[in-house]
């Protein structure tokens, strides 16, 4: 056996370079949180060829001292630590003292640097690991560090690399993920000569629209909450965003860039029963909380952490997204980003500019439907009564709710106009178009009922049972041994879902549904509910499988395409969809409703031009 040695310092810089500098973009990561914490207002970054020819990166922060610089590249020396109870409480960006070593060894590399006391700024270069002489420079307070020709010392590690456009794309996520994390300092990007991104000192929502894009900016709902001493900010997509890439997911933790279970699987938990799971939500969120709170001390990356209390947190971030998806309804927000960005295409084709602001002449609003007379109005209202679960006769100054005004343009406070406004007609029975006071609204009749049935049912089920309707003559219907099956192991679940269901003789037997629900199809939804449960499966937590059967629930109960509705009844649906949580899309992220603005109707019939 070959006797045990020890390793020179160069190659186990070398070694740990392979961790720590797995690529360009890891190289820069580390260069550029040196700067952050250095209390730089301006940083510039230049890249050559992805980063792989040279990375550049200057900045204006605290610099180095002359006595300091051959420390600033050696392996296991910061400024950041002293102690093990230092690491525990660590809140800089760097700590571990061996980032610029790593660099260091496996490129050429030059730093130059000036404290705002030093007379000059000073230098110093290493090559392949080995440090030169410290030598007097001139250069600007802050610090300038340049790390040419990566890997050109170890061949084989090179070959790993892609193609310079990979690892260009790579240090941009690297350097738009930073800037994200600090608004509070400036940013400059050039590749290849050319100017990428130049982002002067912005709010936290400017600087979203600049990394995001103006789409995301506009589709997305603010978040801003506190518990104890975490706190969680930043902005999450509205789930009819339909631009949502996982490469448009950040998670920062005390301000740094993490790729964690516990925060990405509570998004998605918040996102679940307003978002298809197949789609993707985009989301750019600070997670805040005491540092000894989290180890950021887990890979040599920096990228990953470990809680002291994971499941408080995931609570934490499911409870506060909750609150903020709540609220995603037509009288707190709108239910897509902007008009403009459903016809779009239309817009493009016809060659005209969305940001055009010629105004026709005013128009006229006035309704073109009058009210129904007192007695047909009340015979719809009990007829439509149980839709919206409420048995009780509705009287005649109840029903004003849901009446069609004579003519907008006589409301005295245009406020009083609802945010859907007052509906107009039916669009082959699957749309209602409604007037408000800013011009049309379009509501997906299937979708909006699916979502206001669903908000009810689990406000029902929240607090105890949902309450269940005898059936007069109970529905049975013959069953297959896995329907059989399912019933035997969900019976009890179901009827606290108000469906009281039992086997006999290879028929199950209905006995009673959800109360306060439309005509339903009791067999349908029985036989639907038993099939999907089978293939939920037992293994899947309970929650999930609840939120599963509500809203098969209300897709059945709700009005399907093709059903007509008179004007009180499509009014009675806009009232509820302004109250009810979550309305603004349906369980799958669609959007239940859409304005068109007299602006955008003039675009597509080319007013004013």
């Amino acid at each position: 056996m070959p006797k045990i040695h020890k390793l020179p310092d160069h190659l186990i810089n070398q070694i740990a370079a392979g961790e720590v500098v797995e690529r360009p973009a890891a190289a820069l990561k580390e260069m550029i949180e040196n700067s952050i914490d250095a209390g730089s207002t301006q940083i510039d970054i230049t890249l050559t060829a992805g980063g792989v020819k040279q990375m550049r990166i200057k900045d204006n922060g605290l610099g180095i001292e002359q006595d300091d610089l051959m420390n600033a590249l050696s392996r296991h020396a910061t400024s950041k630590i002293q102690s093990l109870s230092d690491l525990e409480r660590v809140a800089t960006m760097g700590f571990r003292g061996e980032g610029l070593a790593s660099i260091a060894s496996v490129t050429r590399l030059s730093l130059v640097s000036k404290t705002k006391d030093a007379p000059h700024a000073y230098k110093i270069e290493a090559a392949d690991g080995v440090l030169g002489e410290i030598s007097p420079a001139a250069g600007d307070n802050g610090t300038l560090i340049e790390a040419n020709e990566i890997y050109f010392n170890t061949p084989a590690r090179r070959k790993f690399l892609k193609s310079e456009a990979t690892e260009y794309a790579h240090c941009l996520n690297t350097v738009e993920r930073l800037s994200l994390a600090n608004p509070h300092i400036a940013f400059s990007l050039t590749h290849n000569g050319k100017n990428i991104l130049k982002l002067p000192i912005q709010s936290l929502d400017e600087r979203v629209g600049e990394i995001m894009g103006k789409q995301f900016q506009a589709a997305s709902l603010p978040v801003n909450e506190h518990a104890n001493t975490l706190k969680l900010n930043g902005f999450i997509a509205k789930p009819t965003f339909d631009g949502g890439k996982s490469s448009e997911q950040y998670c920062f933790v005390n301000r740094r860039f993490v790729r964690d279970k516990t925060l990405t699987h509570a998004v998605k938990q918040a996102y679940r029963d307003v978002l298809h799971n197949q789609i993707t939500p985009s989301f750019v969120l600070f997670l805040t909380l005491p540092v000894e709170e989290v180890d950021v001390n887990v890979s040599p990356t920096k990228t990953e952490v470990r809680f002291r209390n994971a499941s408080a947190i995931h609570q934490f971030i499911v409870h506060s997204l909750h609150k903020v998806l709540s609220k995603t309804n037509a009288g707190d927000t709108a239910s897509i980003s902007s008009p403009s960005a459903v016809f779009g295409e239309v817009f493009k084709t016809q060659g005209i500019d969305n940001t055009y602001k010629n105004r026709p002449v005013s128009y006229n609003i006035s309704a073109q439907q009058g009210s129904l007379k007192l007695r047909e109005r009340s015979d719809i209202l009990q007829k439509y009564a149980p839709f919206y679960g409420n048995n009780d006769a509705i009287d005649d100054d109840e029903a004003s709710i849901f009446r069609q005004p004579e003519n907008l343009d006589f409301i005295e406070n245009q406020a009083d106009i609802p945010p859907l406004g007052f509906a107009l007609a039916q669009l082959h029975h699957i749309y209602i178009l409604a007037q408000n006071k800013n011009g049309l609204v379009l509501v997906d009749m299937h979708a909006a009922a699916e979502r206001v049935a669903y908000e009810r049912l689990k406000t029902q089920k929240q607090t105890g049972k949902i309450p269940a309707q005898a059936l007069l003559i109970p529905l049975k219907f013959q069953a297959t041994n896995e329907e059989i099956a399912t019933l035997i192991d969900n019976g009890e679940l179901l009827l606290g879902y108000g469906f009281s269901l039992k086997n006999q003789d290879n028929e199950i037997v209905i006995y009673s549904i959800p109360k306060d629900l439309p005509h339903i199809d009791g067999v349908a939804l029985v036989k639907t509910l038993l099939h999907e449960i089978a293939e939920f499966g037992s293994s899947n937590e309970v929650a999930a499988l609840e939120n599963h059967i509500l809203a098969t629930t209300a897709c059945h109960a709700s009005a399907r395409a093709g059903k007509y509705l008179t004007l009180p009844e499509m009014n009675a649906l806009l009232r509820q969809m302004e109250t009810i949580e979550r309305s603004n899309q349906c369980n799958h992220g669609r959007p239940t409703w859409i304005e068109l603005g007299l602006d955008d109707l003039d675009k597509l019939f080319l007013r004013g031009k």
